[in-house]
């Protein structure tokens, strides 16, 4: 992944694009101005003379430098243009059609380059490209069918790929010296968080392409999470670790910081301490920072207030620092914290995978599971670009709450603006290539 700027960055040298523009046109000016005529032709008169003297004295006071009003007032070049002196008004008439045209045509020029490298610039992302897996018998009475959910990842993530199958699917993505890290939203538990049965699956894939059961960790921001979702239950089953973020303690050296503060509480790293800047920056966990070398995303359809979805951007970036209380209820706030921590080398550069749990899309409830609220859709998402299927999974959401004759929520637009700005992936729905796998 390039290496990106912060946001307020990306947009001061958009900004500072278009005064460069302007700074080459006064540039472009002052080649066609004209040297203005220090006096008339012929002979000076007498109250040409005793101005001249005057002149004289104050250039001798000054040093004769070119600057504001301690010499002839026509005489710096940034006061008056060449041309636009009433000594030079006939000329100016003469002249004036040509140097217009010519400073039009260098202006559009100018312009026209400008535009051109924006448009062709690397902050503006390609396409996007998501795999979606259908199979209408993935789950039975809101129960996911473990079988059918290890074929519809199988042929996810082979069309994804675009490998003959899905060992060579999975070796493309991660090898056996890496630790990979499966990326999971367990507090709203197995039945509208990320679903067990998807994360076994990947998991199975995972140790057919030989990766060691050791060095695969199944993880999220609290072990008590993870424990009551029922992974405790499935790392045992295949012998794999599970991890709480929290609990593995945070890196002092890797940090999210910004101006606004926010109320430590008890587990965040500089909870109790007092001083200058406490409470500005977010650690990242050092199962993340020291650990994981590779992370796959595995997160829920299921609506948030603040962050629209419990997606890819918002599961990874809460789920991998501290300090976390003072923007999660903010949309404001959220917007630009999440882009910004998801863009972390230590954690955005690491994932190599993101899938949407779409079995189940919960429109209303947040981390409650309301089953009521809920509809039923047996798909599974694949994507590199987690942007893409995130803004997917909104305009999923606002459909099943129209059909429910549902009040539409109000979408946290700018945190996927955001995140295309730190490019991040595609924010715009119209730009996402969507591949379906039916089984």
């Amino acid at each position: 992944m390039v290496p990106r700027l912060r946001i307020a960055g990306q947009v001061l040298g958009r900004l500072l694009k278009f005064f460069d523009c302007f700074l080459e046109l006064a540039f472009l000016d002052q080649l066609f101005a004209v040297e203005q005529c220090r006096r008339p032709r012929g002979a000076a008169t007498g109250e040409e003379k005793r101005q001249a003297k005057g002149s004289a004295k104050l250039r001798a006071v000054a040093g004769y430098f070119r600057g504001p009003i301690l010499d002839d007032q026509h005489l710096s070049w940034w006061y008056h243009w060449g041309l636009v002196v009433s000594r030079n008004a006939g000329l100016y008439t003469r002249v004036f059609g040509a140097h217009a045209r010519a400073k039009l045509l260098a202006a559009l020029g100018v312009i026209a380059a400008s535009a051109a490298s924006w448009a062709n610039s690397a902050d503006t992302p390609g396409p996007a490209r998501v795999v979606v897996a259908y199979h209408p018998g993935a789950t039975e009475a809101f129960k996911p069918r473990p079988a059918i959910i290890s074929n519809m990842v199988a042929k996810g993530i082979v069309q994804l790929t675009g490998t003959s199958n899905a060992v060579a699917a999975w070796q493309s993505l991660v090898s056996p010296q890496d630790t990979v890290g499966i990326k999971v939203y367990s507090a709203p538990g197995a039945n509208s968080g990320t679903r067990p049965a998807v994360a076994a699956a990947v998991v199975e894939g995972l140790l057919a392409a030989g990766i060691p059961a050791r060095r695969i960790i199944v993880w999220d921001k609290h072990r008590g999470d993870l424990r009551r979702a029922g992974y405790f239950e499935m790392a045992e089953r295949y012998g794999i670790r599970v991890e709480g973020a929290a609990q593995t303690g945070y890196d002092d050296r890797k940090f999210y910081e910004t101006a606004f503060l926010g109320q430590l509480v008890w587990g965040d790293m500089e909870f109790g301490k007092t001083g200058e800047g406490i409470g500005r920056k977010s650690y990242v966990s050092r199962l993340v920072s020291k650990e994981i070398t590779k992370i796959i995303n595995v997160t829920p359809m299921l609506n948030h207030n603040a962050a629209s979805v419990c997606g890819n951007l918002f599961s990874l970036a809460a789920g991998s620092v501290d300090n976390t209380f003072r923007f999660e209820h903010d949309a404001r706030l959220l917007g630009e914290a999440v882009p910004e921590i998801y863009a972390l080398e230590t954690v955005g550069d690491r994932v190599v995978l993101n899938i949407t749990d779409a079995l189940i899309c919960q429109y209303q409830g947040e981390q409650r599971t309301l089953l009521h609220y809920s509809t039923v859709l047996n798909e599974l998402r694949f994507s590199r670009d987690p942007v893409a299927l995130d803004v997917l999974s909104i305009k999923e959401l606002a459909r099943q709450r129209s059909a429910a004759q549902m009040n539409p929520t109000r979408v946290n637009s700018i945190l996927y603006e955001n995140a295309e700005l730190l490019e991040l992936g595609v924010a715009e729905v119209d730009r996402i290539r969507i591949e379906r796998v039916k089984l």
